[in-house]
């Protein structure tokens, strides 16, 4: 019992649905740590103009009201 060349057409198109849906890496790895790095950056102005913005209007950032509740918490525990 053969399987003639089916097997190696199971390969090729094993091999092709895997590079299809595989990791698409473009660039160097230097290239890829300044675009992550540059997507980090905009991100993290984003967070700081809108605290800006929320601390303007005189309210405090959800991610503030949790610091101040811990701090809160811990010196009640004391």
């Amino acid at each position: 019992m053969t399987r003639g060349d089916q097997r190696e057409r199971d390969r090729a198109k094993k091999l092709k649905e895997e590079a299809a849906k595989g990791k698409k890496l473009a660039g160097s790895p230097q290239a890829r740590r300044e675009a992550d790095a540059k997507a980090v950056a905009e991100k993290q102005a984003a967070k700081a103009k809108a605290r800006a913005e929320v601390e303007a209007k005189g309210e405090v950032a959800a991610f503030d009201k949790k610091i101040v509740q811990r701090q809160a918490n811990a010196q009640q525990k004391k």
